[in-house]
This record gives structure tokens, sequence and C-alpha cells, in this order.
């Protein structure tokens, strides 16, 4: 009967009601949509590398150093000769090493010069390897490998001819058409930043940027690159390469440990995080008072309807309770109007926030987070729903007007 009741009087009120839930529509938006994006950002983040021990580069900052390097966003400081890449590369204590060369783009995309080890070695998610959705890997400097949206977004197939650009720009106008690359291989998705690259071998990086167009690998040994990522054949020699490599004599580098340098990441996120949290709060609570007064209101309103209610024999914690259940219907539908307008909206923006920001949002929030949150703005409008339900609840127990 509550319920039937509670029903029935928002229907009354439809437009005060529908503004409500408007209200408490918008404030579910943000606060899951915050949450989801932080949890999703940190997700992309993590997967991103697996089974990298160090990363190096030229002496700069780690945060610096990991973002340029693996996830393609700002520019190096400076370059590393080959000759110390070797050198390094060469160690007893080294496993593997991946050498990337990076500055050239095509439409928007990164183009990163490495080599066949690449394929071999690098992994994300859980150590898992990269894998080829046709095709094979790049034998020659004419040949490049698409990342799996590459090829999607720009429609490529294997055996298309593409022209490198200089820059990372989205338009760029010094193109290197006289060294142009045949497809001859498209990587599985990985919602990593691999997706949205194309791989070339550094003889190919050297090729394009030399004035002379000749067919021998070996006439295109890299002066310079970016930077490269190591793998050790034991995790206890981390911290003692880590320190030969900062204090490397023959030019400045920094070797860096990118779990380390992602905890840098998530703090200075975390920030940001939580200063968007705290605003989408205040902004909560404001909502739940506003929706507190517009109760009150109603209820002053419905003064004809509360006597007529106790008439009939409703207790006063009959009319407590009737309020709260409004209160409960609307924060309910604003909690599912609000979600299933983030998932529409995710949908919407997906692609775009892939392609500007390399971040790929998935539409299910119903993450642990996100289902603690709807719980708690449950909880919070019921409580905020008390003042207006102690008002009902006086007004009940006064004497009845004549």
């Amino acid at each position: 009967m509550l319920l039937r009741l509670a029903i029935k009087s928002l229907k009354e009120r439809k437009k005060s009601v529908i503004l409500a839930i408007a209200s408490m529509t918008i404030t579910t938006l943000v606060l899951l949509g915050v949450e989801h994006i932080r949890h999703q950002s940190k997700e992309n983040f993590s997967n991103s590398i697996s089974g990298v021990d160090l990363i190096v580069g030229a002496r700069t900052g780690s945060l610096n150093l990991l973002l340029y390097s693996i996830f393609k966003i700002g520019s190096p400081t400076n370059n590393i000769s080959w000759q110390s890449y070797e050198a390094i590369a060469s160690d007893e204590k080294i496993k593997w090493a991946i050498p990337i060369s990076l500055g050239d783009s095509h439409k928007g995309y990164r183009v990163v010069g490495t080599s066949r080890d690449f394929f071999k070695y690098f992994k994300y998610r859980k150590k898992q390897s990269i894998e080829f959705n046709s095709g094979t890997e790049f034998t020659n400097e004419s040949e490049v490998v698409l990342g799996h949206e590459v090829a999607q977004k720009l429609d490529y197939k294997l055996g298309d001819q593409l022209v490198l650009a200089h820059g990372v720009s989205n338009t760029s106008f010094s193109l290197h058409d006289n060294h142009p690359f045949t497809v001859v291989g498209i990587l599985k998705p990985t919602g990593t930043p691999v997706d949205q690259s194309l791989h070339i071998n550094l003889a190919g990086m050297e090729a394009i940027h030399s004035p002379i167009n000749a067919h021998f690998e070996d006439d295109f040994t890299p002066q310079y690159i970016t930077a490269f990522m190591l793998g050790l054949e034991s995790k206890l020699s981390i911290f003692g390469v880590q320190r030969n490599i900062n204090s490397y004599a023959p030019e400045p580098l920094s070797a860096i440990l990118p779990g380390i340098a992602l905890s840098e990441l998530w703090s200075i996120m975390n920030r940001v995080e939580n200063l968007l949290l705290i605003i989408s709060a205040l902004f909560f609570v404001s909502c739940c008072f506003g929706m507190s007064a517009m109760l009150i209101a109603s209820i002053r309103e419905r003064e004809n309807e509360i006597q007529l209610l106790r008439i009939i024999g409703a207790s006063p914690i009959f009319l407590f309770l009737l309020i709260e259940i409004e209160m409960l219907l609307i924060a309910g539908l604003g909690i599912i109007t609000g979600a299933l307008s983030l998932i529409l909206l995710i949908i919407a923006t997906q692609d775009l926030i892939l392609e500007n920001f390399g971040l790929h949002i998935g539409y299910n929030i119903l993450s642990e987070s996100n289902l603690m949150i709807m719980s708690f703005i449950m909880v919070i409008a019921l409580i905020i729903a008390a003042i207006p339900s102690i008002y009902a609840y006086k007004q009940s127990t006064s004497p009845i007007k004549n």
C-alpha cells in the first residue's frame, strides 16, 4: 500500500518530480563517470606494458620517459646513440633489448621504428604476447606492420602502400614520399597504444630520412634511437643494472622501472581525481538538499492530503515512511537514468576518446566501486529525506484542523 500511494503521490507532482529526477540523473552521471574513467584509465595504463624490467632513455624525469616511450605522449628530451644501446644490450645480465625510434607519423598515428624483437618480447596485460590478425613481421626497410586501430580506421589491407610524414601532428606538409611502405602485417587488438601505432624496422626509419634511397638494411644502421626496453636474466640484478645505466659515462641516460613510474603517474592522477570527486560530491549534496526543500514545500501543499490520511487511520510513522519511499523512488530512477545516460555517452564518444587520448573506455560501468557509489547515493538520499519526513511526522502529530 505504501509503495502504491507513493507512486500515485509522485504522479500528482509530475513537474517537480521530473526536475528532481533530472538533477539526480546528472549527479549520478558525474559521480559514476569520474570513477569509471579513473578506473578505466588506470587499467589502460597498467595493461599497456608487462614483463619489461627497465626502460632506458636520455636523461629526463621517469614519468616523461614512460609517457613518450610506451604511451607515445609527449616528446623525448634527447636521443640515445646507437653505440650506447649496443654496449648496454650486450651486457651478460641483459636477456633481451627492444630499441624504439620515434618522430614520424601517418595521418595522426605515431610511427615506431623498432626491431623484430618487439614482436617476440614485448608483452602487455599480464605478459600477453602480441599476435597478428593477418600477415607477418617486417623483413626489410620498405615494410610496415599496422596496429589494429590504424588498419581499421584507415581501411588498410595487406599489400597496400602508404607514405609516412615527418613529425607527429595530424597534418604534415613534410612527407617522405620518396620511400613508400608496403603493409605486410596487421596486429590483433590489444587495447594499448600498440593499436594506434605503425611499426617499421630501424633501417626503414633511417631510410626515410636519408637522401639516398638504398635497398639494403646495412646501408641504414641507425646513428640514434629514442629509447629502449630491457628484459633481464634475473630480477635480482634490476637495481644493479639500473644504477650502472644511470651512471653511464659516455652519455647521460635514465633507466626507470615501469611499475614505479606508473605509481608516480597514479599519485598525480589521484589529486585530479579526488578534486573531481569532491566537486561531484558537493554537487550531489546540494542536489539532495534541493530535493529535500522540494519535498518540504510539497508537504505544505499536501496538508489536506496528510489530514485525510490521518482521518482514515494513517499513523505518523506511516507518513514518515511514505516520504522516505518517495525519495527512494526518485533516487532510484535518477541512478538508473544516470547510469544508462553514462553508458550511451561512452558508446557515442568511445572512438573519439580512443583517437584523441589513446584510452579504451569500456561501457560496462558495473564495477565494484561504482556499485558502492550507487549504494552510497541511495543511503545519502534516504538520510537527506529524513528532514521532510520528520516535518511530515510532526504535522501528523499536531491536532487535526476543523
